[in-house]
């Protein structure tokens, strides 16, 4: 059990030789901000928490993705935890904004393991500035001369294994698919919004009295594309101080360092360096800062 899911992403990552952009935005803080991608993590600390995150991806080129989250969380009573993810993201000419109420529920299966269960109930309000494809020279399908803003809900399931030293994480936390665009050799058209399913694992070492190794992995699959495999090593030095790197295989390599600034309050920078050679002749690095307030 302790380096399951860690060979798992490995074995599988193994057999992937390429690797695609996803529908939805990504964090290198991954592990931080479970709630995004997983209801099961809703209150699952000892106390509410609340996180944000900012990403600025491929600074310097025009209509790269920026996205901003706000994620909430607290436990309710013994066994229910309750929480909301907000997501923002603007990508080229769509914009859209993400809302989730997330709901778990904890069971105790023995002294060692806590299983929690979530469902995610959300809406997303979508735009796409079609008008926009002119100024950048891209063909569109005549179906987007007409096309709407809209809002349409969704609705996600996840589970989540935890041990004192690891834990084990699955979900899915869009399972229906709405419209939105797509491009293709040069093209935009209407298209389907994809499902993302997440499987997530960690394991802490302990190399020291103040020195613990945090290892994890993520695996996302997306239907038609291939799976994306993240590793993750971080050092955490008497939880005071932490630093590690993280490796996309073939999209990204990432250093990331996070402060404790007081008890409870935690704050975090990542740089990403893209490795795809479509993108590394250009500004291709990526910013992203993470905080979180535990109450």
């Amino acid at each position: 059990m302790k380096n399951l899911i860690l060979v798992l992403a490995i074995v599988v990552g193994s057999w992937m030789q390429t690797i695609s952009a996803q529908q939805d935005p990504h964090y290198t803080f991954y592990r931080y901000n479970m709630n995004l991608i997983n209801p099961a993590y809703a209150g699952s600390s000892e106390g509410a928490e609340l996180t944000l995150g900012l990403r600025s991806q491929w600074a310097g080129v025009e209509g790269a993705p920026e996205s901003q989250s706000a994620l909430f969380s607290m436990p309710v009573g013994s066994n229910v935890g309750l929480g909301v993810s907000i997501l923002n993201d603007q990508t080229f000419i769509e914009n859209q904004t993400w809302v989730g109420i997330d709901f778990s529920y904890r069971l105790k299966v023995n002294e060692d393991y806590t299983l929690y269960l979530g469902l995610k109930a959300s809406g997303n309000s979508y735009s796409a500035n079609t008008t926009g494809l002119i100024t950048y020279g891209m063909g569109q399908d005549g179906t987007l001369m007409d096309f709407e803003n809209r809002f349409t809900p969704n609705v996600g399931v996840g589970a989540y294994l935890r041990h004192n030293d690891y834990f084990v994480s699955l979900s899915a936390p869009k399972l229906l698919t709405p419209d939105r665009l797509e491009e293709s050799d040069g093209s935009a058209f209407l298209s389907k919004d994809r499902r993302h399913i997440y499987l997530m694992g960690g394991y802490d070492f302990k190399l020291g009295k103040n020195l613990n190794l945090q290892a994890s992995s993520m695996l996302r699959y997306v239907n038609a594309s291939p799976i994306s495999l993240d590793v993750t090593s971080i050092f955490d030095f008497g939880q005071r101080f932490k630093f590690g790197a993280s490796y996309r295989l073939d999209e990204a390599l990432s250093g990331m360092f996070m402060f404790d600034i007081s008890s409870g309050f935690h704050i975090g920078y990542a740089y990403e360096a893209a490795l795809e050679n479509s993108i590394n002749n250009v500004d291709n690095s990526s910013h992203e800062l993470f905080m979180r307030l535990t109450m």
